[in-house]
């Protein structure tokens, strides 16, 4: 599914001729056109907030308009897939987070290679993930949690946005590090999870500070845990993995900018310029610590430092899938 969600516009230098891709981009002619942020996930998604954060301040950067687009299907590399075939002009841009380092795992016909199809921008965030579950749930502590699931694993419901989606992965730890195996309910977006599990309608999921904060602090949803080695400042009350009792699972969910192999190095280093501006705009700055996350350092916000990381995340989470044994059609 295909949607154009929304237009960011500080005209400069741009004419805007409506176009999403285009060839011959240059250091001094670009951008010339609308740049396309395509985000492989549904709207109102973690990845989404996050990338509509940045793009105004990218295109007040950039001197041009940035267009937000979502591409859904298949835990994110439908969307990705597209960016990988388009021009590579630096007018179709990636969001996409720890799943563009679990895909070649999960996905034996995955049609692109991370890290020879893309070009990378720049490291965003690094967002926490959070233990939620539907408010009257019986267990009342993480620990209590892992004692519950393990003697109700045949009823217990384990909500997720989908095989290869984060929360997807952030479930599997649970389980590896709980040692059990639950009834996963895997939906189309993590919207549609949060809402059912509000709702009551599944027991518990782990999903992105981004997603959760607000249903947290509002009492909509029990929080069991986050897990980072340190406690969310969002979310004082709600303690680490650690502190509960489950050390094992840490996990954050970390987000990048990609470009389709070949797009010039002088159009890259725009972009990874732009996206420091916008990583240093305080108000992106509050509202990312609104949602219990950061934007990275500037000395990560660059090509350099996010295929380091996507190298190293590649080797991590493609042992972690081979012993689940979980595999994407």
């Amino acid at each position: 599914m295909i949607a154009a969600i929304g237009v960011f516009s500080l005209v400069a230098a741009c004419a805007g001729n409506g176009g999403t891709t285009g060839g011959g981009a240059t250091s001094g002619g670009y951008p010339d056109q609308n740049i396309t942020f395509v985000v492989p996930f549904s709207a109102g998604g973690p990845t989404d907030t996050v990338t509509r954060m940045l793009a105004e301040p990218m295109a007040a950067k950039l001197g041009g308009k940035v267009v937000v687009q979502n591409v859904e299907g298949a835990g994110g590399t439908v969307g990705a897939g597209e960016v990988a075939r388009a021009d590579p002009d630096g007018y179709t841009v990636l969001m996409h987070h720890i799943g563009m380092s679990t895909a070649p795992a999960l996905y034996q016909n995955l049609g692109y290679k991370p890290l020879e199809d893309f070009e990378m921008v720049g490291l965003v965030t690094e967002v926490p993930m959070t233990v939620v579950a539907r408010k009257d749930f019986a267990p009342a502590t993480l620990k209590d949690l892992v004692t519950h699931v393990k003697a109700n694993a045949d009823k217990v419901t384990l909500a997720n946005a989908g095989i290869g989606a984060a929360s997807h992965l952030c479930g599997l730890l649970f389980q590896s590090a709980a040692g059990v195996k639950l009834q996963e309910v895997p939906y189309e977006g993590t919207g549609p999870a949060l809402t059912d599990l509000v709702g009551g309608q599944v027991d518990f999921m782990c999903d992105q500070t981004t997603n959760t904060s607000g249903q947290i602090s509002a009492g909509e949803v029990k929080a069991y845990a986050v897990t980072t080695p340190e406690r969310v400042k969002s979310l004082p009350d709600v303690p680490t993995t650690a502190e509960a009792g489950l050390p094992q699972l840490q996990v954050s969910v970390w987000h990048g900018l990609y470009v389709p192999k070949g797009t010039p190095q002088e159009v890259v280093q725009k972009l990874s310029e732009a996206l420091k501006t916008a990583l240093a705009d305080q108000k992106v700055i509050d509202q990312m610590a609104k949602l219990g996350t950061a934007p990275v350092t500037a000395e990560n916000a660059t090509p350099q430092a996010h295929r380091a990381k996507l190298e190293e995340q590649l080797g991590t989470w493609a042992k972690v899938i081979a012993d689940a044994g979980v595999k994407a059609s």
